[in-house]
Parts: C-alpha cells; sequence; structure tokens
C-alpha cells in the first residue's frame, strides 16, 4: 500500500479510504440554504464540541470569503456533502454566508453574458 499523499482519507493507489457520505454521517441535506456561488467566511469564533477532520479543513479554507464550489473543490468532496459540512459550521456559529449577488437581480445582463462567453470558451 502506497504512503498517503493527502492526508489518512486519501491513498495513492486506492483513492479515497472513507465514503464521501460517511465524512456527512449519511447525511445528504444540509439545513442552511446554500448555493454553489455563496461565499462563507470564519467569523473567528471557537467551534463548541468535536469538528471531523472535514470540519476542521473547511473552516481552516474559510479564512477569506470562499465560495462553496471552491471549499468542495478544496475538500475533494462532492458539493452536497460540502453543503452539510459548511452548514454544521454555520449552526455551530464559527461561519457566516452572503448570498451570490445575483440572486437580488437575476436577470443581470452582465451575468448572463459571462456564462455564455465562458460557456463558448469550453466548445
Amino acid at each position: 500500500m502506497a504512503a498517503p499523499h493527502d492526508g489518512p482519507w486519501l491513498d495513492d493507489a486506492a483513492g479515497r479510504l472513507v465514503r464521501p457520505y460517511t465524512v456527512s454521517n449519511g447525511r445528504t441535506r444540509p439545513t442552511s440554504q446554500l448555493d454553489l456561488l455563496s461565499l462563507v467566511m470564519a467569523t473567528g469564533s471557537t467551534p463548541l464540541g468535536y469538528l471531523g477532520p472535514e470540519h476542521s479543513t473547511a473552516l481552516g479554507l474559510c479564512e477569506a470569503p470562499t465560495s462553496v464550489a471552491e471549499i468542495a473543490a478544496q475538500l475533494k468532496l462532492p458539493a452536497a456533502v460540502a453543503k452539510v459540512i459548511l452548514s454544521d459550521l454555520l449552526d455551530c456559529g464559527v461561519l457566516t454566508q452572503k448570498a451570490p449577488d445575483f440572486y437580488h437581480n437575476p436577470t443581470d445582463r452582465s451575468l448572463l453574458e459571462a456564462v455564455l462567453d465562458g460557456l463558448r470558451r469550453q466548445l
């Protein structure tokens, strides 16, 4: 067996040693409304109680405003699992969240043009 390269939860040969939904105790729905573009940031409060390794890592990634999608990518977890972890952190008061600005103006032309430009570059 190869030496772990990304902590005890990943192995070079085997990949992820713990199933993603084990990290969230099988929960698939967060208690907070989070969008992939929602920004989360640490409040500086000390969490009460035990945090799992993913919770601690996620909290460390939130020193500056960071999107839910970026946290999921950094944790190498599905977005649904990352949302549950972040929701746990929101519930215990160590994170704050801000919804994406386009929620206030969902038909913002510049946003739609940026998405269209991005899609064109991918094709």
